[in-house]
């Protein structure tokens, strides 16, 4: 379903086990991002009505899995501690088209956070069945499951916006791209990507 062209480096959820206090903290700082971008879409497009209900709970869903990422540090007496720089998003962000029309700029912002959203829910999936922590691996687990569904919303959104065949072409540009990025990123037991 996610059609992701890299699955992710096995020997990346044995680092993460060992490191789950930066894997949680790097994970709030994600689910605020997460939170953060679809409100700027809605800011930014607030006359297309589709976007606005659909984005609107997704809005709430990501901040209550920032409320609950802090809360599993909190329930293991860990430090919220600082923002890190996603050097993954930061890629994504250098294959965004410039210039088009606002649908086109709307529809590079609508498949980059699909993308985003596919490959946490990858990881959140390798996480649910690789934790030894039940409490967790439940967590992932229902995480993975709203993640899908986010991604499915930004798709789907991207194809009400522009053009179906425009957005398959350019989606399969994007899964490309993406695949060069996580070929050159190194594997990080902090980082959720």
């Amino acid at each position: 379903m996610l059609r992701l062209e890299l699955p992710t480096d096995p020997r990346w959820v044995d680092v993460a086990k060992m490191s789950i206090e930066e894997i949680l903290v790097d994970h709030a700082y994600c689910e605020q991002k997460a939170a953060s971008s679809c409100i700027s879409l809605i800011v930014k497009f607030p006359e297309l009505e589709k976007l606005v209900e659909v984005l609107t709970p997704v809005v709430a869903e990501e901040w209550d899995h920032f409320q609950r990422v802090i809360s599993q540090l909190r329930k293991r007496g860990l430090p919220f501690g600082k923002p890190r720089k996603d050097t993954y998003v930061a890629e994504l962000m250098k294959f965004i088209k410039k210039g088009g029309s606002r649908m086109e700029h709307l529809t590079e912002y609508l498949l980059m956070n699909a993308l985003i959203e596919a490959r946490s829910c990858e990881r959140f999936k390798l996480l649910w069945k690789n934790l030894e922590d039940e409490e967790l691996k439940a967590f992932y687990y229902e995480l993975m499951v709203s993640e899908a569904g986010h991604y499915v919303n930004f798709i789907d959104l991207a194809k009400t916006y522009f053009p179906v065949e425009k957005v398959e072409k350019r989606w399969k540009e994007w899964l490309i791209y993406e695949k060069r990025v996580m070929e050159s990123l190194e594997i990080r037991g902090d980082r959720m990507h």
